[in-house]
């Protein structure tokens, strides 16, 4: 394979994507050309949201082709364009061969969530210390336990733990708190999501496992829970408030996550009416929000 190595200002990247994009490229990646140096910019941005931004004030964009030919065409082709008017071909390159499948397992170390509970990779063994253990590998599904939302999850089930309780883990994702709940005691837990791939992730996440869930769309949630457990995002957490509300016990615990610090108070004023909302947790930005529903 070859790489087609672009220099490009913020404002073309988008155009010279979807350029290459017709161009039959395997793939594009942007990525900051002052990385790594005094002038590099941050950007943040929300998992599942678009992007704030299309590019950097001074865009490194990357295109992967099969042959040495095709990327030296797509060059031509791009710098004979008027869009094309501010950028710069830097070359193109042979990708070196790789074990691609070895190089991407190297990358997915096992993750610590208390110092007896990890998150392990199949091509990983436990360490010593890890006395429950989810056997997770990156898939399609959001939920690798990775991300701070879900270790801080995953953390406050360790500690509360939910024996012989009822679990509903909504926009169960991977299907790794609904896993989490089941290896501390769960005694029947519902993993529902919007996504088809991610049911059947999480379907085949807990064969892996070794636990027993039933997991569907949203319509399989049914009656109320002692657990309800939520990382999305902020927006449809608050869309869904009446509906997870519904669904908690009385007495019962909601857990939600997938929220920044800033966004506190608008969760806490969409739960009010139902129940109190308080931060629980916070890693990194993001904040674990917990309540309990009136007995």
């Amino acid at each position: 394979m070859f790489e087609l190595r672009l220099l490009c200002p913020e404002d073309r990247v988008e155009a010279v994507s979807d350029a290459l994009d017709a161009l039959d490229v395997l793939s594009v990646s942007v990525e900051d050309a002052d990385a790594r140096t005094p002038a590099e910019q941050a950007l943040f941005g929300e998992p599942g949201m678009p992007p704030p931004k299309e590019g950097w004030q001074r865009s490194l964009v990357t295109a992967l082709f099969p042959t040495e030919d095709e990327a030296a065409e797509a060059a031509r082709l791009l710098d004979a364009q008027d869009f094309f008017a501010g950028c710069k071909v830097l070359g193109v390159q042979a990708v070196p061969d790789e074990d691609w499948v070895r190089l991407t397992q190297s990358q997915f170390e096992p993750v610590e969530i208390t110092p007896t509970f990890w998150i392990v990779p199949t091509w990983h063994e436990p360490p010593a210390a890890a006395r429950e253990v989810i056997r997770l590998d990156p898939g399609l599904a959001f939920g690798t336990g990775t991300h701070p939302t879900t270790r801080m999850c995953l953390r406050w089930i360790a500690r509360h733990p939910p024996a012989g309780t009822r679990v509903l883990d909504y926009g169960c994702g991977s299907g790794i708190l609904a896993i989490g709940a089941a290896k501390f005691g769960a005694a029947a837990i519902d993993a529902v999501d919007i996504d088809e791939a991610a049911v059947q992730a999480t379907r085949q996440n807990a064969e892996a496992n070794g636990v027993t869930l039933d997991a569907g769309l949203p319509d399989r949630a049914s009656g109320i829970y002692p657990l309800v457990l939520a990382n999305i995002l902020a927006t449809p957490l608050k869309v869904l408030a009446p509906l997870l509300c519904g669904h908690v016990a009385p007495g019962g615990h909601l857990v939600l996550a997938g929220i920044l610090s800033r966004q506190a108070d608008e969760l806490r004023e969409a739960y009010a009416p139902w129940l109190r909302l308080d931060v629980a947790d916070e890693e990194d930005g993001w904040i674990l929000m917990t309540g309990q529903k009136p007995a």
